[in-house]
């Protein structure tokens, strides 16, 4: 009996494998991240703002600190909102949304020193993301994006300890990358799983392109 091959998952992450590493720009690359680590800031952070109550006589009676979601926020919540009294998601809120991802993870390849190419906003380079755009009425239950978020904590469990691991791992690439101008195989495979694995589970309870529950892998 053959097993009928599995479907990809909606949102698919692969980096290729460089073979050399530049010593130079390796040993700066916090310093040379910056500029493009400042832009997705911008796109991706919260905006806060601080409310001042005064009475008639100058007297200050409460400062009160008001924050923002951000574009990526916003853009989550709007498009929960319109699967749930629509079920509809707007291609062009897709369209953002993956190349925002995209971007982000060309910038977090660079800073984990997966690749020597300074991310470009517009470009692919060696970083291929795919993110599957959903039939909302076919794919998807309404009433399920409420929730996804709470559903995928033990992820973001798992996932809190893998991180504490790429940090360990990143560093030990960067002391190998110094010395012999390579990324060990191993280490980077570790690093693009991880970054898989979030992926996917932004898939799920974020960009809500899919009710497929993101699988516990780096693969």
């Amino acid at each position: 009996m053959v097993t009928p091959p599995t479907a990809p998952y909606a949102a698919r992450l692969e980096i290729d494998y460089p073979e050399t590493l530049d010593r130079v720009t390796t040993f700066f690359r916090l310093i040379w991240a910056i500029p493009i680590v400042i832009v997705l800031s911008l796109l991706s952070a919260t905006a806060s703002e601080t409310v001042t109550v005064v009475t008639e006589t100058g007297e200050t009676l409460s400062e009160v600190t008001r924050s923002g979601s951000g574009i990526t926020g916003g853009l989550f919540l709007a498009t929960m909102l319109m699967i749930v009294f629509r079920q509809r998601y707007p291609r062009w809120w897709f369209d953002f949304a993956r190349e925002l991802a995209r971007f982000g993870a060309r910038v977090g390849a660079y800073i984990a020193l997966l690749s020597d190419r300074y991310p470009s906003t517009v470009e692919e380079q060696s970083v291929h993301l795919e993110v599957d755009y959903p039939d909302v009425e076919r794919d998807l239950n309404r009433w399920l994006p409420l929730v996804k978020w709470l559903l995928a904590i033990p992820h973001y469990v798992v996932l809190a300890f893998l991180l504490l691991g790429v940090v360990v791992v990143v560093f030990i690439a960067w002391l190998a990358i110094l010395f012999t101008g390579q990324y060990p195989r191993g280490l980077f495979d570790y690093v693009v799983g991880v970054g898989r694995w979030s992926l996917r589970v932004q898939a799920y309870a974020f960009l809500l392109v899919t009710d497929d529950y993101p699988p516990f892998s780096l693969r």
